[in-house]
């Protein structure tokens, strides 16, 4: 057990936590919290929830996660990810239905960091998880339509095609105090960053436009007209639980823990690219386990890490999880003290906000990357996208995970047969007479989404002793769009370290793909070879 759970939190204190690193760490924690703000109401808000159900998810979740998580930067608490999940929930369950999902969602987390699946995330194909991310921002992007243009509809329809329909009925019912309050909200979220990075934009827009709105009486609908008054207390909320249904939620509760442990791990990976440091992925998942299952018990929603707010902490020197539970401290504060004035902010302004978090989580330029790639890539892309869009997100990641095992394995069947050739007639080189300066690294097989993570980790740990790194191709007989991701990470590692980047042996089909993700270019044509006498003649001239 011991090897398994290992919060960050007490390493730092074992290898001693200085003034210093507090003072830092304060600092990242409140603008972190002061980011958190607007996007926990928001997320509540969007998900069918009361505001003060964010704002508890981000406090207790956030400081646990910190607190036991096994990332030293990670923040954890509600993400637009989840919107569409919870919304669904709540609807074919009820609140009560939503709060045992979301217990047994961490149940599930806590087995799976137990059972050391923490290396699940490699697992998952790049094109499923890009086509399930943005088909969830367009859905929240379509909820956020009748706020954003103040639209006068009784009940808008949970089915995405039926929702158009209706907004576009309604059309001559648009507030156009609304849709100013939209787009100035927009405005600010977006450039006020070019006055200062120390204040989130979102935040100002919305003391702003809350302001405003008070201010002058605008006739829009505010946080006050739909839920009334935001309670500025945490209470316990024990579900009552009907264990005859009890069935039922075993599926919206695996679609949560997988996708709070993909998010996760994914925030967790792009925190250890921005500092140099490895997360303890299994504790990470216990962690988060641990805190989807205490925070329904006061009525929060599900949690996972959040990689924007991560980065934002980063960036702002925060360096221990001491950060992520000042930011959670900051978030109580806030409760305590000002919630009271929440309840006057119009929903204008959150659908701005939304719709920015919708832009930046859509991740378009993947999108469009992996269209250009592989047939294979393109179908496991569109499938997840649409049926997210279209069905539900639970079908999505299903379905999206069967089809790319099948497509897997029908291209191993098409390659194996000619790799097995190959090798029958290979000789093995002799290296000796390669200077130490000069490492050369094999792939062999499938550069796919099972094997990419692992290619990758190892290409950054093999040249820290040379100058210039031979990476030979030629067996390996296709890359994928995860393949491609995590290889271009790997060489921009290396690059850092002013490692020049050989690529030998490379077959028609990998080269097009490497050309088509822009590694090519990122490597310069010039180092890529047919042969390995011509890679290593190149490589040789670099050292001498």
């Amino acid at each position: 057990m011991k090897d398994i759970f290992k919060p960050e939190f007490f390493s730092v204190l074992k290898q001693g936590y200085t003034k210093e690193l507090f003072m830092k760490d304060l600092f990242a924690g409140i603008i972190v919290g002061i980011v958190a703000l607007p996007l926990a109401i928001a997320f509540a808000v969007a998900s069918g929830v009361s505001p003060e159900k964010g704002l508890i998810t981000a406090i207790i979740a956030g400081f646990l996660i910190s607190f036991l998580g096994g990332s030293r930067v990670q923040i954890g608490g509600p993400t637009g990810a989840f919107i569409v999940i919870v919304f669904g929930v709540l609807s074919q369950y009820g609140m009560d239905g939503l709060l045992i999902s979301t217990v047994l969602a961490g149940i599930m987390l806590v087995i799976f960091g137990l059972l050391k699946l923490g290396s699940l995330l490699k697992f998952i194909p790049h094109p499923l998880i890009v086509g399930f991310t943005s088909g969830i921002a367009l859905v929240i992007f379509s909820t956020q339509i009748k706020d954003a243009l103040g639209l006068d509809i009784a009940e808008v329809p949970a089915d995405f095609l039926s929702k158009w329909s209706v907004y576009f009925k309604a059309l001559g019912t648009i507030n156009p105090i609304a849709v100013v309050i939209t787009v100035v909200t927009l405005l600010i979220s977006i450039f006020f960053s070019k006055i200062t990075n120390k204040i989130p934009g979102s935040f100002v827009a919305i003391i702003l436009m809350t302001a405003i709105v008070a201010i002058f009486n605008l006739p829009v609908t505010t946080i006050e007209t739909l839920y009334g008054e935001i309670p500025n207390k945490i209470s316990l909320a024990v579900p009552g639980i009907d264990w005859s249904n009890i069935r039922y939620y075993f599926q919206p509760a695996l679609t949560i823990a997988l996708l709070c442990a993909i998010e996760s791990l994914l925030s967790a990976v792009v925190a250890d690219g921005m500092i140099g440091t490895n997360h303890r992925s299994n504790t990470e998942l216990i962690a988060q386990g641990i805190a989807n299952i205490v925070t329904p018990l006061f009525g929060g929603i599900p949690a996972t890490g959040a990689i924007a707010r991560t980065a934002t902490n980063i960036k702002n020197g925060g360096r221990t999880p001491v950060a992520g539970m000042i930011h959670a401290v900051t978030l109580l504060l806030i409760m305590l003290f000002f919630g009271k004035w929440a309840k006057l902010i119009p929903m204008s302004c959150l659908a701005g906000i939304l719709i920015l978090v919708c832009y930046n989580m859509s991740e378009w330029r993947s999108f469009t990357s992996i269209l250009r790639g592989s047939a294979f890539d393109i179908i496991i892309l569109l499938t997840t996208f649409f049926l997210t869009v279209l069905v539900d997100l639970t079908v999505a990641i299903e379905i999206g995970i069967v089809l790319s095992a099948i497509l897997f394995m029908k291209r191993m069947a098409d390659n194996g047969q000619a790799i097995l050739n190959d090798k029958e007639n290979d000789v093995m080189e002799n290296y000796r007479d390669v200077p130490k300066s000069i490492n050369i690294y094999e792939i062999s097989g499938p550069f796919f989404f099972g094997a990419a993570k692992h290619y990758s980790e190892v290409l950054k740990r093999s040249a820290d002793s040379t100058k210039v790194q031979i990476i030979r191709m030629r067996y390996v007989p296709f890359i994928d769009a995860t393949g491609t991701h995590n290889f271009k990470e790997a060489i921009k590692s290396l690059q850092s370290k002013d490692k020049q980047i050989v690529l030998s042996g490379v077959q028609p089909d990998v080269r097009k793909e490497l050309e088509k993700s822009g590694i090519a270019d990122l490597l310069g044509k010039e180092h890529i070879f047919d042969n390995f006498d011509a890679a290593l003649a190149y490589a040789k001239s670099q050292v001498e």
